[in-house]
């Protein structure tokens, strides 16, 4: 492990749930693990309790699976894990991602279909002409449990021969919960998909 984590690493866990996501700074590593601070109080953390984690090194986006095996105050061990995987070299992962969204400003709605999807922003369809000027309100439903609700910025928007518009922007005010659920669900469904 001494070799995927280093000391003053930034680490990000999550648990499956998604709800208690953390991050914080590794302090320690040994032949059985690694210690943090956490940045935020450990809240749904416990020992024992298997969470994904993820950080960005020179060789990649890091991906594992491990279980807590200790929690005091806000500093946490984490037991090695069995395996390990670089995902991609891009900061977030991209996927596709076909779903129907509605983007919002004021009184003005449009309805487009998403392309793909990232942590970072997102590629749409649409028939309608979009002012690119504004930010867009955006609701984006992952799952049954999960929604992200934030604002979407255009960025680039490209007229196809069918007559659809296809629109990159960039996400804007996510929060970390909606940032980490978005590089979750995307970094699983990537895996998924490469697994087939």
């Amino acid at each position: 492990m001494r070799e995927l984590i280093k000391k003053d690493q930034i680490v990000t866990i999550i648990p499956h749930d998604f709800k208690d996501t953390n991050k914080g700074k590794v302090t320690d590593v040994d032949l059985q693990g690694f210690t943090m601070d956490l940045k935020y109080i450990p809240r749904g953390l416990v020992k024992q309790n298997v969470c994904d984690f993820y950080s960005m090194t020179d060789n990649g986006y890091l991906y594992f699976e491990s279980y807590i095996k200790d929690v005091v105050g806000n500093t946490i061990s984490i037991a090695n894990p069995k395996k390990h995987r670089f995902l991609q070299r891009r900061k977030y992962t991209r996927i596709k991602f076909l779903e129907n969204v509605e983007l919002t400003h004021e009184d003005i709605t449009h309805h487009a279909q998403t392309l793909d999807l990232s942590a970072g922003g997102m590629k749409l369809k649409t028939k309608e002409n979009i002012n690119l000027e504004y930010a867009y309100r955006v609701c984006i439903k992952l799952n049954d449990e999960i929604e992200v609700n934030c604002k979407y910025q255009l960025i680039r928007v490209e007229k196809n021969n069918d007559g659809n518009y296809i629109i990159s922007g960039r996400f804007t005010n996510l929060s970390n919960v909606d940032k980490m659920s978005l590089v979750h669900f995307c970094m699983k469904k990537s895996m998924e998909t490469a697994n087939k």
